[in-house]
């Protein structure tokens, strides 16, 4: 089992920044990938951007050039760190791990608010 926590959400102006932080209860470095999806009201869940064991990322069109996830290893954490934010960047935002080998396990955190308006 690996618990998910996120922080750093809240409400902030269009073309400000936030960091996000996603610490969890067991070593980052045996997870295949992490990463940070979001949910708008009315919206599905959409991918927003991954980093993978072997530290490679990618992200979600709509984000790139603007959000960067990273980690630091030694706290058992992964950021997302977001800039020049915009209103249709308002969701719920998860942290996510993909965990196991011959058995692979998707783990959620519980979600952070950012509200970007002004």
């Amino acid at each position: 089992q690996v618990q998910l926590v996120e922080s750093g959400g809240g409400l902030v102006q269009p073309g400000g920044s936030l960091r996000l932080s996603c610490v969890a209860s067991r070593s980052i470095t045996s997870f295949n990938a992490m990463g940070w999806y979001r949910q708008a009201p009315g919206k599905q869940r959409e991918w927003v951007a991954t980093i993978t064991g072997g530290g490679s990322t990618n992200y979600a069109d709509s984000v790139k050039g603007r959000f960067t996830i990273s980690r630091d290893s030694a706290k058992n954490t992964v950021y997302l760190q977001m800039n020049t934010l915009k209103p249709e960047d308002t969701a719920v935002y998860y942290c996510n791990c993909n965990a196991g080998v011959l058995v692979v396990k998707n783990y959620w955190g519980q979600g952070t608010q950012v509200t970007v308006s002004s």
